[in-house]
């Protein structure tokens, strides 16, 4: 879920975020680290925070656990950008087995991912395939996928693919990011499918012509996103740890509406989501799993550069610990 947005940045921080946004992109930077005995685990202490595990059964743990508590969850299995049609299958196939594992354990959860991680990024045609087969598979235990937004460069291939695939499945939803301009007419038009609408902010660098900077216009801009999509009775969720936008969401009394959902990543604000929930409202917990977990948590600290703190003590200290939900 990337993007979910905090609150409003100082121009340092911007820098420093748009420098590691960078340096996360950088094949050679995350090899090394991913190939170091050194870094690997030091890195992977701190990426533990956001990250439940590198396999499937850490996040199923950590998902049981959560709903066992009273959460709905999300779960995705990490990555972006696959590079080969075979690897695409082995993406394809472990979502696939994490589909008939919930299934078989009775587990209601929303299953998110990139197109770009099925194939889209090599071919429309077997990332749409590959979609509509995950989206078979998960209609027979009532689960739902969700789809994320990537660079806005992509944007029109992923929103072809949803609205292609969301005539003949019902249980695919798309995520719109916010910041991007052109959002606005984009979520007019996808008001007419039936897929639930994740908001994020969006944490992409693009060119400045294409956005909204952090700023009151963009929070003031994502609620009106939401009284859309609210006054239009659509299934929505209100990805976001901002406290700010938080309260206005249930001050204007959105969130009462059975359409709609908060959702926060795992390890970024558990006591926040935990009073949501204990409120009685819908809340949703993202869990991800996976070995690449270098981008991910690159994009953790990028989009809030404070976590960079909590990371370097999860680095230095032995375990890293989380406050509990």
């Amino acid at each position: 879920m990337k993007g979910a947005g905090m609150t409003m940045l100082t121009q340092e921080e911007i820098k420093f975020s748009n420098a590691l946004k960078s340096v996360a992109r950088n094949e050679g930077i995350k090899q090394y680290i991913q190939n170091s005995e050194e870094l690997y685990p030091l890195f992977m202490r701190a990426a533990k925070r956001f990250v439940s595990g590198e396999k499937r059964p850490d996040a199923m743990k950590k998902a049981k656990e959560l709903i066992e508590k009273g959460y709905l969850v999300s779960l995705e299995f990490i990555g972006e950008n696959t590079k080969t049609a075979d690897e695409c299958q082995l993406a394809k196939e472990e979502f696939l087995s994490l589909i008939h594992e919930l299934g078989a354990h009775r587990m209601k959860s929303t299953i998110s991912f990139d197109l770009s991680h099925i194939g889209m990024a090599i071919d429309r045609k077997l990332g749409l395939e590959n979609l509509k087969e995950m989206a078979q598979a998960a209609e027979q235990y009532e689960l739902n996928l969700m789809i994320s937004m990537e660079e806005s460069e992509k944007t029109d291939r992923i929103l072809e693919i949803y609205k292609e695939a969301a005539s003949i499945y019902k249980n695919i939803g798309i995520t719109l990011q916010v910041h991007l301009k052109r959002s606005l007419d984009d979520l007019t038009e996808l008001l007419n499918y039936p897929g639930k609408i994740r908001l994020v902010k969006g944490a992409y660098q693009e060119p400045e012509e294409l956005v909204i900077g952090r700023s009151e216009e963009l929070t003031e801009r994502y609620l009106k996103f939401i009284e859309k999509s609210v006054k239009a009775n659509h299934p929505i969720s209100i990805a976001t740890h901002d406290e700010g936008i938080l309260q206005q969401v249930l001050e204007r009394g959105y969130i009462h509406d059975s359409n709609v959902e908060l959702e926060m990543l795992d390890g970024v604000r558990p006591d926040l989501i935990k009073k949501v929930k204990d409120q009685g409202y819908h809340a949703r917990v993202y869990v991800t799993y996976g070995t690449e977990w270098y981008l991910y948590l690159a994009h953790r600290i990028a989009e809030y550069p404070p976590n960079i703190y909590t990371a370097v003590s999860d680095i230095i200290g032995s375990e890293t610990k989380v406050s509990p939900y």
